[in-house]
């Protein structure tokens, strides 16, 4: 979807992302695989600047951990791989995540109870405004769900990430409990790397979130909508306008909020697996966050038509407002 760019750059190694971002001038989108991403019809008015770094070292290590420097290019489920395959402990529940490895802390990536901001120790960073590189320790990057201090800017460009994973044959405790169920343990039971793997790929084959060209459900950017995080009174209201419904699914949060789930959002107010929208786009057949391009020739208008319907009725039944979890470039809704 989306149209054309005025101009293209590839950058292949870290000293070229920085030249080439540094002589872009404005405006200048820095896109890695993209699968996070909704450009609009009309394109992008600037230059594009493709991220295809690759590589991956170890950069510091003791008995118990291993701190690992990836390059912002490399895919995220070949990252992911590596480490299960070296026994190193982590990344494992966030297999079969597409896109590049520059974009998780972007995003605070996470699945399946991990998060990338529990093994990032720091971030690589092309400082435009200063026009410096520097390395950005993890406390300052202002993880949050779904979120950082890098998302919804243009100052800083990811170079690189450090993630300190554990040196373990084993997974961290499970922490979700579809995740659990499918491996046939209890929640905070650990299990072999290569199990959690295997299982976490299954779930997300499942709801069409690996890539598969035979598969129309895979042509989405995932979850469309975040879950929203609600005060507690917001949440009180929504309990009340749900009385008929049963209990809306939800989680604590921090400072007495609490996320719930957009997908039961969805569903209740009327948009089921497989909901049609204009020009062939659609809900997904095996996931309700996702709306996919089914027929392939959709427009980005189409998508966005179907998203802001979904984002009305959901809000007019309930009362909560489903923000986008994708980053919309020259588009909105």
């Amino acid at each position: 979807m989306g149209g054309p760019a005025r101009r293209i750059v590839a950058a292949k190694d870290a000293d070229e992302l920085v030249r080439a971002v540094r002589d872009a001038g404005d405006p200048v989108l820095v896109l890695a695989g993209g699968s996070n991403v909704v450009i609009g019809d009309a394109g992008f008015p600037g230059t594009v600047v493709l991220v295809r770094s690759r590589g991956l070292r170890v950069v510091a290590e003791d008995t118990e951990t291993v701190t690992v420097r990836v390059e912002a290019g490399e895919p995220w489920d070949d990252l992911v791989a590596a480490t299960v395959a070296n026994g190193w402990a982590g990344l494992e529940c966030l297999s079969g995540i597409p896109g590049a490895t520059g974009a998780t802390p972007i995003q605070n990536v996470g699945a399946y109870g991990q998060e990338v901001a529990e093994t990032i120790t720091g971030v690589e960073v092309y400082d435009r405004a200063e026009g410096t590189r520097q390395m950005i320790p993890a406390g300052e990057c202002g993880f949050a769900y779904r979120g950082s201090i890098f998302k919804y800017q243009d100052r800083w460009i990811v170079l690189s990430v450090d993630f300190r994973l554990t040196r373990s044959p084993l997974s961290g405790p499970v922490r979700y409990a579809e995740l659990a169920r499918a491996l046939g343990v209890e929640v905070g039971d650990q299990v072999p790397l290569v199990d959690a793997r295997a299982a976490v790929l299954r779930l997300r084959a499942g709801k069409g979130m690996v890539l598969d060209a035979a598969d129309p459900d895979t042509r989405s950017v995932g979850s469309f909508f975040t879950n929203p995080v609600l005060d507690r009174a917001t949440y009180e209201l929504l309990r009340e306008r749900a009385t008929d419904l049963g209990e809306p699914p939800a989680w604590p949060g921090r400072d007495d909020t609490v996320k719930v789930s957009a997908a039961w959002l969805i569903d209740k107010a009327g948009f089921e697996k497989g909901h049609p929208g204009p020009g062939g786009v659609a809900i997904s057949g095996k996931h309700t966050l996702a709306l996919t391009n089914r027929s392939g020739t959709a427009s980005t208008s189409d998508l966005l038509t179907l998203a802001g319907t979904i984002r009305d009725a959901v809000h007019a039944r309930f009362g909560v407002t489903l923000h986008p979890e994708p980053v919309l470039i020259n588009c909105a809704f």
